[in-house]
């Protein structure tokens, strides 16, 4: 969302303004980048407990990697972020760290982009006696033992979260994602890139599947991080089917964004509560002395409709947990190599024809508890995994993205490879380890997650 003072304060006057607001996006495809973004929890190596906002907690590490050209990004007097040219550090509720990485060329950069990240976050954790695991849902914790960070659109979203669904709390508490961020070209590349993605959002949940654990035990799921937001909030969650509808683009998805309710609106760097009410009706004036509805408050609403994929001026893929690099890295890998190559694109749209979006909507429900054993046709789920993971390398592998060595970004495939041909999924692997060798104590986790 914006940051305080950056918000673009154009009065709204119709529809087709905001349409054009997003369709400003669109970009020639020598143009197009990738952004990947990604969280994690943080730890306390002496009890693996999460740590507070502060003392000696995620305000210091904030501090700590305020170095080399990086600017804190403040709620009020509190550092909550950090920004460097378009790359930014951002907090979610519970102090999990996220790094919204820079529009980049090419995977390869992708990779060294983590690498410092990784570094930069140990160097300014380790002293402090904190680690960060990149884990789907938080494995021991309960929901009142997460921190609670000083943002002010946390704490509206805190009371309204419970008014609209079970698990509103725990998305924001004790999940953590990866995601990728990518371009269009025009209206009509948006709906294509939009309609495989969303549809095959319950393979890739069911791919890198990486949260098995409930407050230090088996919690049923193979990705729990999943299931709850099958209960934060139907109104701005999951595949809308509007989005499959004919003539369905950047209008039509206004039109759907505006009867979404809202958290807030910012004025003058102070969060106005305005939840429960839908931006349509904000626009005819229902918040009374707010001022005017804006372009920026149209922004920032954006950012708080969490369909599985998110449509801004780009596209950004939602529904995977975060996991191992290299795993999150395969999460980028996956995306570019079907939305980045014409041909692949148009093989993944030719595995998916005849299937009803109904068909992709009911994966959705069953892939956090069953990942890749959820029934598809007359097989499995990881049939058709194989099938859109073989498309996506044939996609990296056109695009001739070489690294110094003469590698290729299909090289990054290679953990998804695996699981597609059998290999257990990072939750499988953790059960293993949980049964086996840990003796049913699930807080070796955090270190044999530490990044």
């Amino acid at each position: 969302m914006s940051n305080p003072g950056e918000a673009d304060d154009t009065p709204i006057t119709s529809v087709r303004q905001l349409a054009d607001y997003i369709a400003a996006g669109c970009k020639p495809p020598e143009r197009f980048a990738i952004g990947t973004e990604h969280e994690k929890f943080g730890f306390r190596f002496s009890d693996f407990t999460p740590p507070p906002y502060a003392p000696e907690g995620i305000r210091a590490v904030l501090e700590g990697m305020a170095t080399d050209g990086w600017t804190p990004i403040l709620d009020g007097d509190n550092p909550i972020g950090l920004k460097r040219d378009a790359a930014s550090v951002s907090l979610e509720p519970a102090g999990q760290l996220e790094l919204s990485g820079g529009p980049l060329g090419t995977l390869h950069e992708t990779r060294a982009e983590f690498a410092a990240h990784f570094a930069a976050v140990r160097d300014a954790a380790t002293p402090l006696g904190l680690g960060f695991a990149p884990l789907g849902f938080h494995p021991t914790a309960s929901r009142d033992a997460m921190p609670w960070m000083p943002k002010g659109r946390y704490a509206i979203m805190r009371r309204y979260m419970p008014r609209v669904g079970r698990l509103g709390l725990d998305m924001m508490t004790r999940t953590c994602t990866v995601q990728v961020n990518l371009d269009y070209s025009s209206e009509a590349d948006m709906v294509r890139k939009l309609r495989v993605s969303l549809a095959l959002q319950p393979v890739a949940t069911a791919l890198f599947a990486n949260s098995p654990f409930t407050e230090g035990r088996p919690n049923g799921f193979l990705s729990y991080r999943a299931h709850v937001w099958t209960d934060t909030d139907p109104d701005r969650t999951g595949m809308p089917a509007t989005f499959f509808a004919e003539g369905f683009g950047f209008e039509r998805y206004v039109e759907w964004l505006l009867d979404v309710p809202m958290y807030f609106v910012n004025r003058n760097g102070r969060y106005v509560d305005l939840a429960g009410i839908p931006f349509r009706r904000f626009m005819e004036g229902a918040a009374g002395d707010v001022g005017p509805a804006t372009v920026g408050d149209f922004a920032d609403h954006m950012t708080t409709a969490f369909t599985d994929v998110r449509i801004k001026r780009f596209l950004e893929m939602r529904g995977a947990d975060a996991g191992t690099p290299e795993m999150m890295l395969a999460q980028s890998a996956l995306w570019v190599g079907l939305l980045y190559d014409d041909a692949a694109l148009t093989a993944a749209e030719a595995l998916l024809r005849g299937r009803a979006w109904q068909d992709f909507a009911a994966l959705r429900a069953q892939v956090p508890q069953h990942a890749l054993a959820t029934p598809w046709q007359r097989g499995t789920l990881r049939d058709l995994a194989a099938d859109v993971v073989a498309i996506a390398r044939d996609g990296l592998r056109a695009r001739r993205r070489r690294d110094a060595g003469g590698a290729d970004e299909s090289v990054y495939l290679a953990p998804l490879e695996a699981i597609a041909a059998g290999s257990p999924t990072q939750a499988e692997h953790w059960l293993t380890q949980y049964h086996g060798a840990w003796g049913g104590d699930v807080r070796p986790i955090f270190a044999a997650a530490a990044t």
